[in-house]
């Protein structure tokens, strides 16, 4: 008689498999990416408030008014992401090019209605809150690129992308980019840039593409420098960037406090709530476009250390969710994520210590601001998806 491990199972048991949430659930999440996540917007939380709770002319007294606005920014940001993570692989899939017709749509207002902050037309107020669209259009263009190249391959990942590929996700590229370059936001134009450009490599565009697409680039800058697009105060801060010392008082100014503020942070730095230069205010925009400065100055090499290795583990674990997917989707998603956060970190703090030029980027996770937040976070829930859905076919395939 057979035993009970040798009789055939019946196929209707076979093909049914659990859903993903009934048999993974919350244990199946990519810890590692979402301990990473927390740990950092809870510093960066602690950092702006650090940053803002002396400054009067920002809290109008109320040395607590911008951590309560950034711990809701956060919840907010939070239950985007869940919902992304609950709403499953599919129905992302599905409303993709409603992400990203209404990421067109909110650069549109911009330019019709929009606020200027910073001498760049970027921001929506909606009563007493502000939306910056051009945050939302990078998590866009990455999932619009994504699905270009998920329905062409048709469910097969391919090593290398032809032309008609390449040329229908710069176009889904094209449309904001032509619209944040209106603004002006040069700084958010560099970091789609160089997403677009890490979502073509890692989709296994031709490198005669991502080569003439680069000088493409470079030869566009010229051309907008010579012909007037660029704002002089946007080339007053290439030029101090090329030469700090040329106007310490204006456009290198704020180069320069940086610089001093990270350098007075030493080993362990001063504490936090204690930075000098913090305290002081010297450092313009030190809660959102330089918060790094605060970790310099009051956590010191150790603590900016340990936030730079929160971010490369998060930047780790997007690019292992992208390898280990066989979706095409899931695969060129999750790689566009790591590019642009990894890109735009970089920026960010390579402009308060000086070697990169002042473009007024936030530092995912941890600048102020909702609407770099709520788009971080929106791409973890996509990351957390694409993991799930990779855990599920690999589940899947086990049983069968």
């Amino acid at each position: 008689m057979a035993t009970l491990a040798q009789r055939p199972v019946p196929s209707g048991l076979r093909t049914r498999p659990a859903p993903v949430r009934a048999r993974a659930g919350w244990l199946a999440l990519d810890w590692p990416l979402l301990l990473a996540t927390l740990a950092l917007v809870t510093l960066g939380t602690l950092l702006v408030w650090s940053a803002t709770s002396h400054r009067t002319t920002l809290t109008g007294g109320d040395d607590t008014a911008y951590l309560r606005k950034q711990l809701l920014n956060v919840a907010i940001g939070l239950v985007l992401a869940t919902g992304v993570i609950l709403a499953g692989h599919r129905w992302v899939r599905l409303l993709a090019p409603v992400a990203y017709l209404g990421s067109i749509v909110g650069l549109l207002l911009v330019l019709v209605m929009g606020s200027t902050i910073n001498g760049s037309r970027s921001w929506l107020e909606l009563g007493a809150m502000s939306i910056q669209p051009s945050e939302f259009a990078k998590f866009a263009v990455i999932v619009g690129m994504a699905l270009v190249l998920g329905e062409r391959a048709a469910g097969r990942w391919r090593s290398q992308v032809g032309t008609v590929e390449v040329v229908a996700m710069l176009g889904v590229a094209a449309v904001p980019a032509v619209l944040i370059l209106a603004q002006p936001d040069l700084g958010t134009m560099l970091v789609l840039t160089a997403t677009v450009l890490g979502v073509l490599a890692a989709a296994g565009a031709p490198g005669r593409w991502l080569a003439g697409l680069g000088l493409a680039g470079a030869g566009a800058a010229v051309v907008a420098v010579l012909a007037g697009v660029l704002k002089p105060y946007q080339l007053d801060r290439f030029l101090a960037f090329t030469d700090p010392d040329l106007d310490p008082r204006g456009a290198g100014y704020n180069v320069e406090q940086a610089r001093i503020a990270v350098g007075n942070g030493g080993l362990f730095g001063q504490g936090l709530f204690h930075g000098s230069q913090t305290r002081a205010g010297f450092v313009p925009e030190q809660h959102t476009d330089f918060v790094f400065t605060v970790a310099g100055e009051e956590l010191g090499l150790v603590g900016a250390c340990v936030l730079i290795g929160l971010l490369l583990l998060v930047l780790w674990r997007a690019l292992r969710i992208a390898t280990a997917s066989e979706d095409v989707f899931g695969r060129v998603a999750a790689a566009g994520i790591a590019c642009w956060f990894g890109f735009q970190a970089f920026q960010n703090i390579g402009m308060c210590l000086g070697i990169m030029p002042v473009t007024g980027v936030p530092l995912p996770f941890v600048s102020y601001g909702g609407s770099s937040l709520f788009a971080s976070l929106l791409a973890v829930g996509l990351l957390q998806s694409i993991h799930l859905r990779t855990r599920r076919e690999a589940r899947g395939a086990h049983l069968v």
